[in-house]
């Protein structure tokens, strides 16, 4: 198996909330784009959420994110996994993404949003420890990969927008 690497951030200087993944799928890795698969709900709820056209190019809409006052990375900068699955990360090849940069570079972060359980577990695990004097507030959010089918798409566009006041 091969190492597979993240994206860098999409990032703007007034940056208030950080929105998480763990580390981009195969499909999304190929296309060079962050959630690019098509049953992934990411991009819906984003355009639900921040009222931007689905069908808008990828720069677009990560132009509207940006607007919009969000960042996107993923917890995980490299690791060695087979296929898309979070569960088949190996956790002894985990390498995490500069947090403590990331942060010190956009003060205005208040709120860092995982986008799914995984996400959430690899931060704990993986750069809390590496953190200092962080002030923001955490929250998991529903997993928008196909693979959390038991949440309708109205329930996770309900708790997106909660957690991140758009």
């Amino acid at each position: 198996m091969n190492r597979i690497a993240s994206f860098k951030p999409i990032e703007s200087e007034s940056a208030r909330i950080l929105i998480l993944g763990s580390m981009p799928g195969v499909i999304s890795l190929a296309a060079g784009q962050y959630y690019a698969h098509p049953r992934n709900s990411f991009w819906k709820i984003m355009s639900t959420i921040l009222d931007i056209p689905f069908a808008a190019a990828y720069e677009e809409r990560l132009d509207a994110l940006k607007k919009a006052n969000i960042a996107l990375w993923d917890v995980l900068h490299s690791c060695v996994r087979e296929g898309s699955l979070d569960a088949n990360i190996d956790a002894d090849s985990v390498k995490a993404n500069n947090f403590s940069a990331f942060l010190r570079k956009h003060p205005g972060v208040e709120i860092v949003a995982f986008n799914g359980a995984t996400a959430e577990k690899c931060y704990q695990r993986y750069v809390i420890p590496t953190l200092k004097d962080c002030r923001v507030k955490y929250v998991r959010l529903p997993s928008t990969s196909p693979a959390l089918a038991s949440l309708s798409f109205d329930g996770k566009v309900a708790a997106w927008r909660a957690a991140i006041g758009a």
